[in-house]
């Protein structure tokens, strides 16, 4: 993979921690109002040493798990703390 740069502080970002877990969220549909958790990655976040902006890359071909798999319930706990309201 390549090294992602800061175009402000004009310095490489830095892996800051690897294995980060995140949930990509999936619109609401048909009169919901909530975005709800579609699937389950793991990918790395960098992080600028100058002005500290962060980046999360490294993302994997496939993700973890998909909402209609069995499995997929045993990653939401892991994954809530960073939601992707994008898919």
């Amino acid at each position: 993979m390549s090294k992602p740069v800061c175009m402000t502080c004009k310095l490489f970002y830095r892996a800051h921690k690897n294995g980060v877990w995140l949930t990509e969220m999936m619109p609401p549909y048909m009169g919901e109002t909530e975005w709800r958790p579609y699937k389950i990655w793991q990918a790395d976040l960098w992080k600028c040493k100058g002005c500290g902006h962060e980046i999360i890359v490294g993302f994997g071909h496939n993700p973890v798990a998909i909402q209609h798999e069995e499995h997929f319930k045993n990653f939401i706990e892991r994954a809530k703390e960073i939601q992707i309201n994008d898919c």
